[in-house]
């Protein structure tokens, strides 16, 4: 399936996936991820291609998430039938970089947000500039840290995946390198060279290597051992008392922006990267990330922070439940439980 969204390539030895929505900063739609998928099963056993490069063309990000609109319209007006089928191909799409048996390069320029993190998690090279912005930010507007983020997120150091579910943190380049979200730092300006040298036939890690550069002071590394203290519980209710406890600006800080968020979805954040420590496989946390997704998607919380944060912009979601200690172990409980056998998610 070919779309002008998503323009398909070869040069050399590479095959390009380049995201081409500039005016929506490269947000996936449903033709973005089919176009994906086709190439990359094309090319799986083509011997031409010996690499992919995933990357955007002209604009100030990689790529900024999901088709927000679309799962909004499908949450008010079809029961979550047509966002939960984007959904699950969008699921399908991460399994399958996650295993993909040639090297992927993702070249994290720019805003990296959502969707953008589903497609770059789990590439085998992940190419963080400058220029990189990168987030999971679905907290705020009453989703969850989907697309392969309760496997990446919750497999990071200290509690640094907590803290980034949970609060929405965006990182620069420089502390994507420090957290290992990012396997090198390379100024955009040397971008070209690098994907040049790839496509000549150089093993790309080799070349990501070379033209590595040493980054800026990581700035979250200051903050390393507050994120640890506060965010080692997987209750929010003692996440929340931790920092009340603390009289510092930064515990202040963080404590005001988490009373921003979805009480209900920061519940399931921290369920979700406590249970993805289980799973034996991507696959099975993809099981589980759609399992939650099913539910998530037509309770109150998402449709109304999409229209405070996203569509009227006003930041006014009225959260329900309104607060932490009404999200009951049971509701919980009931976004996390199987699905019907023939409803559960499957990888390709």
């Amino acid at each position: 399936m070919s779309t002008e969204e998503l323009i398909v390539r070869r040069e050399g030895v590479a095959g390009f996936l380049t995201l081409n929505r500039p005016k929506a900063i490269h947000a996936l739609t449903q033709a973005m991820d089919h176009a994906m998928t086709e190439a990359l099963l094309a090319w799986k056993d083509d011997p031409q291609v010996q690499a992919v490069i995933l990357d955007h063309s002209e604009g100030r990000g990689f790529c900024s998430g999901g088709d927000i609109n679309l799962l909004r319209n499908s949450a008010l007006n079809d029961g979550g039938v047509s966002g939960l089928q984007f959904f699950y191909e969008e699921y399908q799409l991460n399994h399958l970089l996650m295993t993909y048996p040639k090297p992927v390069i993702a070249f994290m320029d720019g805003i990296t947000m959502g969707g953008g993190v589903g497609i770059s998690q789990p590439a085998r090279f992940r190419v963080a500039t400058e220029n990189t912005r990168f987030a999971m930010p679905e907290t705020g507007i009453g989703l969850f840290p989907d697309v392969g983020g309760g496997w990446h997120l919750s497999r990071l150091p200290g509690r640094l995946g907590q803290f980034l579910a949970l609060t929405g943190t965006r990182l620069d380049g420089a502390e994507c390198l420090w957290t290992g979200l990012a396997t090198h730092y390379i100024p955009a300006e040397i971008l070209a060279e690098a994907k040049a040298r790839i496509v000549a036939g150089h093993e790309p890690g080799q070349v990501l290597a070379a033209l590595s550069v040493t980054p800026p002071p990581a700035r979250i590394e200051a903050q390393a051992g507050q994120i640890a203290r506060h965010f080692d519980s997987d209750r929010y209710e003692d996440i929340l008392a931790s920092l009340a406890g603390d009289d510092s600006e930064w515990a202040a800080k963080e404590l005001a922006t988490l009373r921003t968020k979805s009480p209900q979805t920061c519940k399931v954040a921290l369920r979700q990267l406590h249970d993805s420590l289980a799973c034996k496989d991507f696959a099975e946390n993809m099981a589980m990330e759609y399992r939650i997704a099913s539910r998530v998607l037509t309770r109150p919380d998402f449709a109304e922070g999409v229209r405070a944060v996203i569509v009227d912009k006003t930041n006014d979601a009225k959260w329900n439940p309104a607060t932490p200690e009404e999200v009951s172990d049971e509701l919980i409980e009931s976004i996390f439980a199987p699905l019907p056998p023939e409803k559960e998610w499957k990888p390709l």
